[in-house]
């Protein structure tokens, strides 16, 4: 007979559960994270598992889009505390630094990522598609800046900063000091 959890066990389950898949697929990828090792961790039966989650699959999409959402969250935090330029320059290296942490998040065109939205439901592709575009919003409706140039221009300019962390291990100069040295530059240019 199968064990059931009080809900305050399933909810501290259903966290933990995120979070060492989180560590796990920064640390070794999608494809080199089992669900085996992921039930050791947490202490419950594989079986468990789907009490939890339908498939690896949607943990993973849970653990993307719960990032995402997060990151974003905090990023609106620091634009709302800090007003104007700056606070989107803020926010641009929180989430810089959200990244570095999480190596998931900017690993799209590997062929861990591959096979894991070859894996994936229609609707979870949705899902992790509209959580990766929260950013873009957050940027496109700042409520008191206006862009200098054009919005795709902008979001591209963002984006292509942001995908920098690509190239961390190969620049001769620490890329966190390298990052928020661009950001500061360029921030000017982007906004009114």
């Amino acid at each position: 007979m199968a064990r059931s959890f009080s809900e305050r066990e399933k909810e501290n389950i259903r966290k933990s559960l995120i979070d060492i898949c989180k560590q796990s697929w920064t640390q070794y990828g999608y494809k080199k994270t089992s669900v085996d090792e992921l039930c050791k961790q947490v202490g419950i039966s594989k079986g468990a598992f789907y009490l939890f989650f339908e498939s690896k699959e949607a943990l993973f999409c849970e653990v993307l889009c719960s990032v995402q959402r997060e990151i974003c969250k905090m990023a609106m935090a620091a634009m709302e505390k800090e007003k104007g330029k700056s606070g989107v320059a803020s926010a641009l290296k929180l989430i810089y630094r959200e990244y570095d942490k999480n190596s998931f998040l900017y690993g799209s065109d590997t062929a861990d990522y591959t096979i894991l939205m070859n894996k994936v439901s229609e609707e979870q592709a949705k899902e992790m598609e509209r959580a990766g575009e929260l950013s873009k919003k957050l940027f496109l409706c700042h409520p008191t800046l206006k862009f200098r140039v054009d919005a795709n221009m902008a979001i591209s300019v963002i984006y292509s900063l942001i995908m920098n962390i690509k190239n961390k291990d190969i620049l001769p100069q620490n890329h966190l000091e390298v990052f928020d040295f661009m950001t500061d530059h360029l921030i000017d240019d982007l906004y009114d």
